[in-house]
């Protein structure tokens, strides 16, 4: 941890955040405790990016992420640096079902990402047929699958186990993290342990198998936490330790152009009427924390080369569906904290989420009201999306009604819509991320992090800002004297 930074101190320059998601906010907060001045400019009126906390019937919601990864320590650290401590919570139930073969079926036990180590529990599930689980038994006969450099995860598993384990266990848990098709997704970049596995040319039943009981053997805590009064709180809170350590955020001020200069970089922003801020910023430093198309739009000048494999990326959108009921007439909902749904049954969600179950400040904040929310679409299969919000309504519960047999109409509903919302992970994705990096490094006083570049989750996310952030630390205290340069805007 660098040393706490003084605030308006500028030991270490003037340092201009494009982006006010939890990644940028994070990079943000990093800057400022090693000594920076930092200005955050967000093109819209809000902050948080994908982490966003709302109301239905007064109940407080998050209507974008809901939780965040335990196991691995960045958000969780975040969380309680801007004093969210207190308010972490567990899930109360992290209990889930699969929605397949006509009914609802336990998560089987023993894989890594929906890859089987124990076919007993799998067997036990009825999730995959006897001639899917025979295909899987095989695995242990077959010789090695080269993967190379990389591999389509799909595809590989398919070969190994058969395309059943893959349509049905696999497919719907990464599609719930990227949304996206397993069969493009990149195996190194989405799920590198099993990449290492399957490098190793052992049977991967056996490899997942360790895999598995290695992490229950160091299972010391909760696997994923939220936030009381949801996730959307962690951005802002983040904003408000950054506004109080000296740093300024300006929302409603899209970056139009980025230039390079002899001294730093200037920045023309677009809707800054000399109230809220200047037109023009310098900086000694930037770092981008916004989706591929606005990093490739503002880099084609000073990057062209970063710009053009930015401009590779692809997003998939979806749309959450979140509705409140009366309790009474939800309690005949099944057990667990929700359901996933393998896209080859053909329905319309992918998911469901028992909010009121699974989140214990939630239950609390409405007694008198179930809440539960459903996602809808996903790559190359957003035709749903064009719908308009009382279809998507009606189609969820339509499913609700078939998977758990809810027949009630909610007292109150609303379609909160991601378009673009979450990068996808091809094969070779790490590769264009690292001819992105090595494109970026050759720029003096730019950084880049967010979801499309180390994982989509939340910690992956506040991880690449501290990378970012600190690379950029680094770089200017051995070219800046302390207090010195651009820092001051036009």
């Amino acid at each position: 941890m660098r040393a706490a930074n003084t605030p308006g101190a500028g030991r270490t320059g003037h340092v201009v955040v494009i982006g006010g998601g939890i990644a940028g906010l994070a990079a943000a907060h990093r800057l400022l405790d090693g000594g920076a001045r930092v200005t955050v400019l967000e093109a819209s009126e809000r902050l948080g990016g994908k982490l966003r906390s709302g109301e239905i019937e007064g109940v407080p919601v998050d209507l974008g992420a809901e939780s965040m990864l335990a196991r691995r320590p960045e958000a969780v650290e975040l969380a309680r640096a801007v004093g969210l401590g207190d308010r972490l919570q567990p899930p109360a139930t992290a209990t889930a079902s699969l929605w397949t073969r006509g009914g609802l079926r336990p998560m089987p036990k023993g894989h890594v990402m929906g890859v089987p180590g124990d076919l007993e529990p799998l067997a036990a599930s009825g999730v995959i047929s006897e001639e899917g689980l025979a295909r899987i038994a095989r695995d242990r006969e077959l010789p090695p699958t080269p993967v190379g450099e990389d591999v389509a995860l799909g595809g590989y598993l398919a070969e190994r186990l058969g395309r059943e384990v893959v349509d049905r266990l696999v497919e719907p848990l990464l599609g719930g993290v990227y949304a996206g098709d397993v069969y493009r997704t990149s195996m190194r970049a989405s799920v590198p342990t099993l990449f290492e596995v399957a490098r190793s040319g052992r049977p991967l039943t056996e490899g997942v198998r360790e895999l598995a009981e290695r992490s229950a053997r160091r299972q010391d805590g909760p696997v994923f936490m939220g936030i009381d009064g949801g996730i959307g709180r962690l951005p802002l809170a983040v904003a408000d330790a950054v506004r109080a350590a000296g740093g300024e955020i300006r929302t409603g001020a899209p970056v139009r152009e980025l230039r390079r200069t002899a001294d730093g970089w200037t920045l023309a922003v677009d809707g800054a009427d000399g109230t809220d801020g200047p037109p023009v910023v310098t900086a000694d430093a930037v770092v981008l924390a916004v989706p591929a198309p606005a990093a490739a739009r503002l880099l084609a000048a000073g990057a062209p080369a970063a710009s053009a494999e930015l401009a590779t990326v692809d997003y998939a959108s979806m749309a959450l569906v979140t509705m409140a009921f009366r309790r009474a007439d939800a309690a005949s909902l099944a057990e667990g904290s929700g359901f996933l749904v393998p896209p080859v049954d053909g329905r319309t969600i992918k998911a469901a989420t028992f909010s009121s179950r699974k989140w214990g400040w939630l239950r609390d904040a409405g007694p008198e009201l179930f809440v539960l929310r459903t996602s809808i679409g996903r790559f190359d299969d957003e035709a749903d999306l064009k719908r308009d919000d009382a279809d998507l309504v009606r189609m969820s519960l339509a499913d609700l009604g078939e998977a758990v047999g809810l027949a009630a109409k909610p007292v109150a509903s609303r379609v909160d819509r991601w378009d673009g919302g979450l990068p996808q992970y091809p094969v070779g994705h790490l590769d264009r991320v690292a001819r992105i990096r090595a494109e970026v490094a050759k720029v003096p006083g730019l950084g880049v992090c967010g979801a499309l570049y180390d994982g989509v989750g939340i910690p992956a996310c506040v991880g690449s800002a501290r990378k970012a952030a600190d690379e950029l630390l680094d770089s200017m205290a051995a070219t800046l004297e302390p207090g010195a340069g651009a820092g001051e805007r036009e």
